[in-house]
């Protein structure tokens, strides 16, 4: 209750009466700077922070702030750098303390750098510190997964193989200007005109056609390609494109086996021996049912009775949501140190050993929202079945707020680990946002004044 009656005060200041959230957020750092040494160790590592020279780059705790004031916000780090000048309450949140506002270069250096295993640690301190003051109790979880899209267009073969061109063209065009004998040739026009021709084509035999004259301009490029990587450089610029062109190189030739076993072969390529984007290799192909196929990766989400996230994992690959059910209530019960009383879930966790296993660990009531064949549900009463079950369906609301709340529909971050980070990031600032409408409440139980 400390927390509900010095925020009661802190909300009738006018700098925090209409921004709740930043305020529950300032109050907990300032309780628990142990969260920002959590941080320290992603941002700056082991290395302490020179004493000396000009401040030009900004504490720990300023970077933590603008993190998660750029997430409650919605802001990439452009509008962050904006908002450093034109918004009274950014200043405030982020201690500028009348100083220059710090470049949106300088912000997304070190914010990208936190790691989603730190932000996980994170998202648990702050659970306990909601548990602490009686918004949660961890003795009601619900699961439920959903697809954060990567941001990509959708891919084909006949997609794939334009971008390895144009991108293997732009990258030959900039090392010609750092090495001018490096002699290629401009097959871009000609690949494009057929890249468009296969869009617009439904036969076969067309497209078979088509395939075989863009994959022989194809294979062309990748010559060029080969040949530009063992050129010999005396520019570091060069060297570093040659390094870009032989990453490209192998996927290039990855993209053509799988092109050619397809469009002109006929075989049917596993997708494990496909990328569906040179750009963004860790998209994984995510079929849900009898949904439509989405690229991205699947989310999977632990909720309490309060709607706050305890647990979050972003699996690689395409894992059945049974397999995630059991880690995910151990995890649970781990970081939380207590077993769940309640278990509901929707029928894609349903297995009778997924409910098996979770009665040896003591769960009292296991609900899934479909079960198939003789398995029943384990609950205490009819009555108690159906308010977990009424219950589960919120847990799609929210999904719902997390990811239109937060612009988490499509994950516009680069990089497996930074995709990862931003599912965190936006959970985390999920959270903050329930825990202040939870504290919300409580405060205006509490006796007024006068």
């Amino acid at each position: 209750m400390k927390l509900f009656n010095t925020l009661k005060f802190q909300f009738e200041k006018p700098d925090w009466s209409r921004n709740t959230e930043l305020c529950v957020f300032d109050l907990i750092l300032e309780n628990h700077p142990e969260l920002i040494l959590m941080m320290k160790k992603d941002i700056i590592g082991k290395e302490p922070p020179s004493r000396f020279g000009r401040k030009d780059t900004p504490s720990i705790e300023q970077i933590v702030r603008a993190a998660i004031f750029k997430e409650m916000r919605g802001y990439d780090y452009r509008e962050l750098e904006y908002a450093q000048t034109d918004s009274r309450i950014c200043e405030l949140f982020i201690k500028l303390e009348g100083r220059e506002p710090y470049s949106f270069q300088m912000f997304q250096k070190y914010i990208s750098r936190i790691k989603d295993e730190t932000l996980h640690q994170v998202l648990v301190f702050i659970n306990k510190i909601a548990i602490s003051e009686g918004l949660e109790d961890v003795k009601t979880v619900g699961q439920d997964s959903t697809v954060v899209k990567s941001n990509i267009h959708y891919p084909t073969n006949n997609s794939l193989v334009w971008d390895c061109i144009q991108t293997s063209t732009r990258l030959l065009s900039q090392l010609k200007e750092e090495i001018s004998s490096l002699e290629f040739i401009d097959y871009t026009k000609s690949a494009k005109k057929t890249f468009y021709k296969i869009n617009v084509t439904k036969g076969k035999d067309a497209r078979y056609e088509l395939f075989c004259k863009q994959l022989i301009l194809f294979t062309k490029v990748i010559n060029m390609t080969s040949k530009a990587i063992i050129k010999e450089s005396m520019n570091i610029m060069a060297d570093a494109i040659q390094f870009e062109l032989s990453r490209l190189l192998v996927l290039m030739e990855q993209v053509y086996d799988f092109t050619y076993r397809k469009e002109i072969e006929g075989e049917n390529v596993p997708n494990d021996e496909k990328i569906f984007s040179i750009y963004e290799l860790h998209t994984d192909i995510i079929v849900k049912g009898q949904r439509e196929v989405q690229f991205g990766h699947k989310v999977n989400l632990a909720s309490g009775k309060s709607n706050l996230v305890l647990d979050c994992q972003i699996p690689r690959g395409n894992p059945s949501d049974k397999i995630l059910f059991l880690p995910t209530i151990e995890r649970v019960a781990t970081n939380y140190e207590t077993i769940p009383h309640n278990s509901a879930t929707d029928g894609g966790y349903a297995s009778l050993s997924n409910l098996n296993e979770a009665k040896k660990m003591g769960i009292i009531n296991i609900v899934f929202n479909k079960v198939v064949g003789s398995m029943k549900n384990i609950v205490s009463s009819l009555n108690m079945e159906t308010r977990l079950k009424k219950w589960r369906s919120s847990l799609e609301a929210v999904i719902s707020n997390i990811k239109r709340g937060f612009n988490l529909d499509t994950c516009n971050w680069k990089g497996w680990e930074h995709f990862k980070a931003k599912v965190l990031w936006s959970v985390l600032a999920y959270n903050l946002r329930v825990m202040t409408s939870l504290i919300m409440v409580e405060i205006k139980k509490l006796p007024q004044e006068g």
